[in-house]
């Protein structure tokens, strides 16, 4: 999945930015007080997308 298309999935379901790391973001679920981390490459596996939504407690697309 591309970065880009991730990072408006998360902030579609009520993640929101939380800061830049060096080599990656932080998305935050206030909602469900979880924390996850996104690499900054263009395009990231769909293992590492699920484990990034489940981490927030979303849906996986």
């Amino acid at each position: 999945m591309k970065r880009k298309n991730l990072i408006r999935y998360l902030e579609s379901n009520g993640c929101e930015f939380l800061r830049e790391g060096a080599n990656h973001t932080v998305y935050v679920n206030r909602k469900g007080k979880k924390a996850s981390t996104v690499p900054r490459h263009r395009e990231i596996d769909e293992y590492l997308v699920m484990k990034i939504c489940k981490d927030l407690d979303i849906p996986k697309p």
